[in-house]
This record gives C-alpha cells, structure tokens and sequence, in this order.
C-alpha cells in the first residue's frame, strides 16, 4: 500500500472555512500534518453579518485533535491580513485554497449594481487578493500549491446567477494564466467545480441530494493537487459524490470561408456552418499559443504560394500521433521546383544583414560584381517550401496541425556553389519520426537538384510538442546532430545590429508570417511585439563564420548545423561567437542586449582551401566510381525487379579522394524496380559503406577483398553489415564496363 500523503511542516490557507467545505478541507490537512490558517468572515451565504465563532469553531475542533490551526476573521479583499497571519503564525505560507463565497441568485432582469458588484468582489477580487499577497513568499520558497474554486454554474451557465456565473468562469481564467505564470518557480495552480452540501448549496439542492453528497467526498481532490509530489498544473476537474473528473475545452475541425484574393461574405459562412459545428475528429486546444497557431494555419491553407514559416520562435505545437507513425518514415512528399534570378539572392542577402559598409558583401548585393555570388545559406530558401505547403498533413500515421510545429533545428550542406541564378527541383522525404517523450520530431529531408546534379541538401528538424509517449524510437542515425561549443574562450566574435525592419525585410524571401510584421499578432502569441525569423538570425551567423574564417568565399562553404533556442526583436544586435577546430567553426549566437544565446550548438564545416574545386559530387564524372554507378543503374534498368527480390536493401556509398568525401551514391534495391542515383538515401540506408575511389574500383575488379579492407580499415561500414554480402552478386553481373 502507497504511503499516505503528508503535508508536515506545510502552512495552508483556507478561505470560508468556518463550515461546508472549507471546513472539510481545514480539517483534513491538519490531520496529515499541515498548519492551517482557518480564515471566516462569519457571515451569511449572502455575505451579510460578521463574526468569529465560525472560524474559531473549526480551530478549535483541529487542535483538539492535536493540530495546529489559528483563526483569521477578514474580509478576502484583505488579502494581505489572510497571509500575514500565516506568516506571523507559522513563518510561511505553502497552500492557498480560495473557498470563499457568497450567493446573490436573482434573474438577469432583476440583477442590481450591488448584486454583481458584491458576487465578484468576495469571489473574483477576493481570491485575487488572497493569492497575489501569497504570490512572492512562493515564488521566494520555489514553491506553492494554488486551488481556485469554480462552479459547474461558470462552466455550463444556470437560470438566476448570471453575476454568479460569470465571477466563476472568471477564476477558471486567473488560474489558468497563475498556472503557467507559476511553474517555473514550482507554483501550481488548479481549478476545481464541486457538488456538495454547503450555506450556498442550500439554495439550489433538495435535502435529500445535500445529504449525499458531503463536502468529505471533495476534500481528497483537493489535498491531492496541493501535495508536492502533484504534477497536475492548469486541470479543471468536477468533483462530487465521490466522483471526479477532469474537463478540457474541444473545439470543431471547424472550416476556411474566405478564398484567396476574395472578400469574405455571411453567405459563405452560412454555406459552411454545418462543417463549422461538426465536432466530429475535434481537437483539443490547451495552450493559447494552439489558438493563435490555427489562424497561421489557416493563412498558410489560403496562400499556399506566400506559404506561413513553421519558425521556431512562432509556432508552438501540439499534433497528435497514431500508433502507426511508422508508415511515416520514407514517405515521399510532392515534388516541387524553385526558380530564383540576381533579384532574389539580393534580397535575401540584405535580408539577413549583408551591407554596403562591409566591402566582401558587395558581391553578394550587386549583380555586377565579377565575382557575384550566392549566399550558402539561401540553399534553406530553395527548400523551405517543403514545410510550408501544406504537404506535411498528408503524411501517414501522422496527425499534424501546420500551424503548430516547432522549428528545433536546421542542417544545410552545398555539393557545389549554388549558380546565381537557376531553377532546382526539390525531392522531399520523410527521414526519421522519433518520440521525445513530450513531443515527436520529424526530420524532413530535402535534396534539391539542377537537373540530375545533387546541388544542396536539407534537413528541417519539426518538434511536435505534445504528441509524444507513443513509444517509438529517441534516436536515429539519419539525425545531423547539433555539437556543443569548445570549453574555451571565443576565438573569434563578430557583431551586427539588426535594423527595425529586419524582419519585414527578411519576409520577402518568402516566409509571410504576420507574426514578423503584425504588433496584434505577435501580441496574440504571447510577444510584445513582432519578432525577428530564426532562420533570418540563422543566414546572419553563417556569413559571420564565411567571413571571418573563409574571406566570404562560398566555394569554401560545406555544411552549416544550427539549433534555434531563443527569439530575437528586429533592433537588437547579434553577437556571433566562433572556435575554429580544424575545418569545423563550432558557434554560438547571442542577443548583445540581454545576453540570450539564440542559436547554440552550431557548427560551420568549412572545404579545406587546397581542396575546394575535389570535393563536391559535381565532380564525380572524374571519379572511376561514377562509371561503375552509372553503369550499375543501367543494366538493373531490365532486371531490376528481380534483383529488388533477392537483396531487399539500400546500399548508401560514399565515395573519399585525398582522405574526404568527393562524391555519394545510393544503390536502392528494397523499393519499386531499384534505382541507382548520385547523392544520399531518400530515407534510411540499410548500409553506408565509405572507402576510396581507388578501393572501390578494386573491389568491383576482385583485386581488393572488402573483408580484408574491412578489417584494415580501407573499408568502412555501418548498418547491417551482413546485407553488404549481397553486394559481391551486383558488382559480378552488373558492374562490368
């Protein structure tokens, strides 16, 4: 048997405590230990009269049980005397329990001024009173336990007690802001609506119903969510009769009325209102933050073209998984192509702080320049479209609301400079979903091709919070993981003040969130005001590392990994600081202002100088491999579906000249016919093997053992090595030139 809950050398609160459920509650936490404050003003259920018999009753009634327990007669709109007594009684204050209440039931017609006024002061005010003058001491302490007590009369409406009511639903809101307020200083706060036998319920319940349902059967609710080892924080529970349950708010699917570039009229909203009060597959909102993020769906549904960011800092998120999220790994999402000219790498390099007044920029902003170039980073831009069509809803096993995805990380790496003007297409695929316990991330890998010539690849890490605990997999190979900064002083820190309209500069790249430019949208998602993109502070750290470690030459740019941690405001100056470990600029950036890391855990990987124009696949045709590849692809043309059956399996190959890698190729013979092509696997390998293009070679010609290599070093692979034994039938029979 558990052992009991204990609440020694814990001071409570109770508010109304002199009879119904104050008392019980008073009563039951001096029996487990705690030190109650009994607080009465004496009055009637309609706050007329005063008195201390009430209070003193109950005081007297603990401590001849051997509790401790001291009487408080004010008003709750004291609420600083509730508290200092506790204080001056005991020391601290750990519970509040607001009980307090009075009834002025009349119809909505018949209300007067003081019946509102009076309902709402003793109810809404009062336990604001009382728990703002607790509010410090618990903060101080990194510890407090808040109830609010509602009523099914706020939750449901009742005929009479509109001024009731509507003080009710009132506290439902001040606890649910106290709840998140609170919890980083260990401060939870719970709303309760109880059924039971007290001087209010007198009025409206029958003596026999009063009589069954005992303010005993609420108080275990009660003490239970004030407990320390109590996680519950922000819940809304009925309880009665000893029956509890736990309400949350649902909301239809609900439908978009207005078109694109058409004004939105009733008749539309007549025309829809069947699909707008259809809860059928309703979800169920429990942040603001799932509020303010439907609308930023619903303009990413509108304008598919202008497209809505799934930014890190803008988007909180909560999407469901199904059991089956597995179907979601290697799922391939629509094709789709990315035309660019001179105008819109211009503007994206401005957009992210390029400038006149620093001269190695001027290339990347004047299209006459000799050696006009394109930023690596605009290789995100290329490929953002992926997540912002729309496309991720369609994935299997996967239930996800667009406009609630966390932008967690981002991986970019360039074969090749991209060409300063160009249309790529881009290919999408599902790499990994992995559970993190409070949410799952999705890894959306993008590979984006100038012809069949492997340009750029991507991957955008998508953190669903909420949706986790299904008990899939916390780690993935296929994941480009985030490195931390060296232990050591910078080696190097660069500067930039971000101007007023950085955001609504960076917008024109194509990310149309009104967050970044809208004051009253920004304000709905909890910001003072619009807030800069995270991928625009992303493109500001890059060409701070290209230009300290690599004198802005792109040629020399390889991969960029980044984690986003914390919002910038357009205005504030970001500080860039970098360790230079070989060819790796490890980085971090800050808010100059407030000293907030923003991008952490990042990393730049630099081509080493005497190696820039050997390293990219563009080059494979001067590789021996390419050959064998391209000849492989053909000759599994005709029998590749036979060869699919016997092997079952994605060879991922990676190709080194001069101790790096100049070129990859992926052999998939697990999907469709099979098919050979140039760049990584579109989802998970079953085998990556890395070795030379010499040893290659002399594998495929049998002059090299791949055990023997394997074993010396010359070879190496990861994955289900055994599946490599099906390699020696592909380079016997369709491997000769």
């Amino acid at each position: 048997m558990a052992s009991p809950l204990r609440f020694d050398g814990r001071v409570v609160l109770v508010t109304g405590a002199g009879g119904g459920l104050g008392r019980a509650y008073a009563l039951a936490f001096a029996e487990r230990g705690a030190s109650v404050v009994v607080n009465d003003l004496g009055g009637d259920f309609k706050g007329v009269g005063k008195g201390s018999l009430a209070a003193d009753k109950v005081v007297e009634e603990i401590r001849r049980k051997g509790g401790k327990a001291v009487a408080n007669y004010d008003s709750v709109e004291a609420g600083e005397k509730l508290v200092k007594t506790a204080l001056d009684a005991f020391g601290r204050i750990d519970v509040v329990v607001n009980n307090a209440g009075i009834l002025r039931d009349r119809s909505f017609s018949r209300i007067s001024d003081e019946d509102w006024d009076l309902i709402h002061k003793v109810h809404l005010r009062g336990s604001f009173q009382v728990t703002r003058a607790a509010w410090d001491h618990m903060k101080k302490q990194k510890f407090g336990r808040i109830i609010m007590t509602s009523s099914a009369s706020g939750i449901y409406g009742n005929f009479g007690q509109a001024n009731y009511s509507a003080a009710k639903l009132g506290l439902l809101g001040l606890a649910n802001t106290l709840a998140i307020e609170g919890q980083k200083n260990n401060i939870h706060c719970n709303t309760i609506a109880p059924t039971a036998g007290s001087r209010m319920t007198k009025t409206v319940l029958p003596e026999d119903i009063l009589e069954a349902l005992k303010p005993d059967y609420v108080a275990p609710l009660v003490l239970w969510l004030c407990h320390e080892s109590c996680e519950e924080n922000g819940g809304l529970f009925e309880v009665g009769a000893g029956w509890i349950g736990k309400l949350r708010w649902e909301r239809s699917l609900g439908a978009i009325v207005r078109q694109r570039n058409q004004p939105m009229t009733p008749e539309a909203v007549k025309a829809n209102w069947r699909k707008i009060c259809d809860f059928e597959n309703a979800s169920k909102p429990q942040k603001i933050e799932e509020s303010t993020g439907s609308i930023i769906g619903v303009l990413s549904k509108i304008d598919s073209d202008g497209g809505v960011s799934a930014n890190h800092t803008s988007h909180a998120a909560s999407s469901k998984a199904t059991s089956g999220s597995g179907e979601a790994v290697g799922y391939t999402l629509p094709s789709f192509s990315s035309a660019y000219t001179e105008l819109e790498t211009i503007m994206y390099a401005l957009g992210v702080g390029a400038s006149v007044k620093e001269p190695k920029d001027l290339k990347f902003i004047y299209e006459g320049h000799s050696d006009f170039s394109c930023l690596p980073t605009f290789g995100v831009i290329i490929a953002q479209k992926s997540v912002m069509r729309g496309d991720l809803v369609e994935i299997p096993g996967l239930s996800i609301d667009l406009a609630k995805i966390l932008h967690g990380e981002q991986y970019l790496e360039l074969y090749k400079p991209l060409p300063r003007t160009g249309t790529l297409r881009n290919e999408t695929v599902v790499a990994d979903v992995l559970d993190k316990g409070s949410g799952l991330v999705i890894l959306i890998d993008v590979y984006s091709y100038s012809g069949k010539e492997l340009i750029c690849y991507n991957q955008f890490s998508l953190f669903l919070v909420g949706s986790g605990g299904i008990g899939g997999k916390r780690t993935s190979d296929k994941v480009k993981e985030a490195v931390a900064i060296p232990n050591r002083h910078p080696d190097a820190v660069l500067t930039d003040t971000t101007s007023l309209n950085q955001a609504a500069l960076y917008r024109l790249s194509g990310d149309w969130n009104p967050l970044h430019i809208d004051p009253n949208f920004a304000g709905l998602a909890g910001f003072n005001k619009p807030i800069l993109h995270g991928l625009c502070t992303f493109g500001f750290s890059a060409r701070h590392v290209l230009q300290q470690f690599a004198d802005s030459d792109v040629s020399r740019f390889k991969a960029i990994k980044a984690r986003f941690a914390k919002p910038v405001y357009p205005g504030q100056t970001l500080k860039t600081e970098m360790w230079k470990e070989g060819n790796r600029i490890h980085f971090q950036t800050k808010a100059q202002e407030t000293g907030n890391i923003v991008i952490s855990n990042a990393y730049v990987d630099l081509v080493p100088t005497s190696d820039v124009l050997a390293k990219t696949p563009s080059e494979g045709e001067e590789l021996q491999s390419s050959l064998v590849f391209e000849e492989i692809g053909r000759r599994l043309k005709d029998v590749g579906h036979e060869v699919v059956k016997k092997v079952n399996a994605v060879f991922e190959w990676h190709i080194t000249k001069d101790g790096s890698v100049a070129a990859k190729w992926t052999v998939d013979l697990k999907n469709g016919t099979g098919k050979v092509y140039q760049g990584p696997a579109k989802g998970s390998a079953d085998v990556t093997i890395t070795l030379s293009d010499d040893d290659f070679i002399g594998v495929v010609l049998g002059k090299i053992d791949p055990q023997k290599a394997f074993f010396s070093g010359r070879l190496k692979a990861k994955g289900n090595i055994m599946l490599s034994l099906k390699l020696q039938t592909i380079f016997k029979n369709y491997a000769k030139l």
